[in-house]
């Protein structure tokens, strides 16, 4: 296995343009495969997640042009693929799954959805109900709940009911794939789909995400209250022309932190204050925690300020920048915890338990729950070999242990191609101008 060894140190500045969102570029990629008309979309991530996306639709019969820098070209198909069958091959990209599984099962035709053995640990349950509901025909080709899938096509005279219920405290991703499929479903005399959350939504932000980019594709959804959506039927989606991929704010927290940690100034750009994405309130933590912090329209910039405080932290907003608080916290000056965290045993890897194995590795206390993670102050770290469990942000999250006083080997520094193949390189950049 690859390894990567990191050696302490104490400065960190510099400023750096990061890849674009892969939230918003798999949600760009789908909703302009779907479209009427032609879609550039500019600053697309060029990474394992939306590749495995761009493949599948390329298998799907969407012409997809590259133009060069990460732009793309992509010729929509009206609402309808124009091939109606295939063996889809997504990886562990629950952005790509969950969302195909749902416009694939409106539309009809006959499909098999599978991924890496992790992906067929991570549960679909909710939105396969859901979808089965509306008198979609989806099978478990393996363990119920979970991939791999088959679709079949759906009973044309079956009709889609008004109403349709689903789960929200496990994944965002569920609803979101429901709601980019309902507009695609045939009027039947009605306007709209009403969708239910029957438990609280986890990650609403990722929601946020979803329902502007149906909105820069001619879909409005209306959200009467924060259990009830409303969506058009029987629409279809219209390019917007061009649309800019904004650059990641969960791989922003990386940076930011190391801002921090490493005195600074670190500024990420391609992001700022009015971002569509969640993530961006992790600044809003780190400020809160003791952090000097200053955003524009397209920067976030950190650096050093009082010492962390430590504490509870509610991360239900920022599952995924959470993580990064948990390397944070080793410097605090009291214990910190993070709460509403549940969603981390869903991910790529069960990343409560990672996060608390390779912590101790590293000689932290460290305590965790169901939902929770407590992490103490640790003055005198020692070096770790540290498992990344086929997780990139495992492997960008730990990096941030050399800038704590104590060297850090990465094992499998490699699966940050999932969303960020040039990582440590970026990291490191930053490590020599300090």
């Amino acid at each position: 296995m690859a390894e990567r060894y990191l050696s302490p140190v104490a400065l960190a500045r510099g400023t750096l343009r990061l890849p674009g969102s892969k939230s918003i570029s798999n949600r760009a990629l789908l909703l302009a495969a779907l479209a009427e008309g032609e879609t550039r979309l500019e600053a697309l991530l060029d990474a394992d997640d939306v590749r495995y996306m761009r493949e599948a639709l390329t298998q799907l019969g969407v012409r997809l042009e590259a133009l060069g820098e990460n732009h793309w070209h992509v010729h929509g198909c009206g609402g309808r693929f124009p091939e109606p069958r295939g063996d889809l091959f997504l990886g562990n990209a629950g952005t790509a799954v969950r969302p195909l599984t749902a416009v694939l099962s409106v539309l009809g035709g006959e499909y098999r959805i599978h991924g890496v053995a992790r992906m067929h640990e991570r549960p679909i349950g909710d939105l396969v109900e859901a979808l089965q509901a509306l008198h979609c025909r989806i099978g478990y080709q393996e363990k119920a709940g979970f991939p791999p899938l088959h679709i079949a096509p759906r009973d044309a005279d079956a009709p889609f009911p008004v109403t349709v219920a689903i789960r929200g405290d496990v994944s965002s991703q569920f609803l979101s794939a429901l709601l980019m499929a309902l507009p695609l479903i045939d009027g039947d005399g009605v306007t709209h789909t009403e969708v239910v959350l029957t438990t609280p939504l986890i990650s609403r932000p990722y929601v946020k995400i979803t329902t502007h980019l149906m909105a820069r594709f001619g879909v409005d959804v209306e959200a009467p209250d924060p259990q009830r959506f409303r969506v058009p039927r029987g629409v279809c989606y219209r390019s917007p022309g061009t649309l800019m991929v904004e650059s990641d704010a969960s791989s922003a927290s990386y940076f930011l932190a190391a801002g921090v940690l490493g005195g600074g100034p670190v500024r990420v750009t391609g992001v700022g204050r009015h971002s569509i994405q969640g993530d961006v309130a992790f600044a809003e933590v780190l400020q809160t925690q003791g952090a000097k912090i200053f955003c524009g329209d397209d920067f976030i910039e950190a650096q050093r300020g009082a010492p962390f405080k430590g504490g509870d932290i509610d991360c239900l907003a920022i599952p995924d920048a959470a993580m990064t608080l948990a390397v944070t916290a080793l410097a605090a000056q009291a214990p910190t915890t993070l709460i509403n965290i549940g969603s981390w045993r869903v991910k790529e890897t069960d990343r409560i338990h990672a996060m608390a194995t390779e912590l101790a590795k590293l000689g932290a206390r460290v305590e965790s729950g169901d939902d929770w993670l407590r992490i103490h102050p640790t003055a005198a770290l020692r070096h770790a070999g540290i498992d990344t469990y086929d997780d990139h942000r495992m492997a960008m999250c730990f990096s941030l242990i050399s800038l704590l006083g104590t060297a850090v080997t990465i094992r499998d520094p490699g699966c940050v191609a999932k969303t960020f193949p040039g990582y440590f390189e970026a990291f490191e950049k930053l490590l020599a101008c300090g």
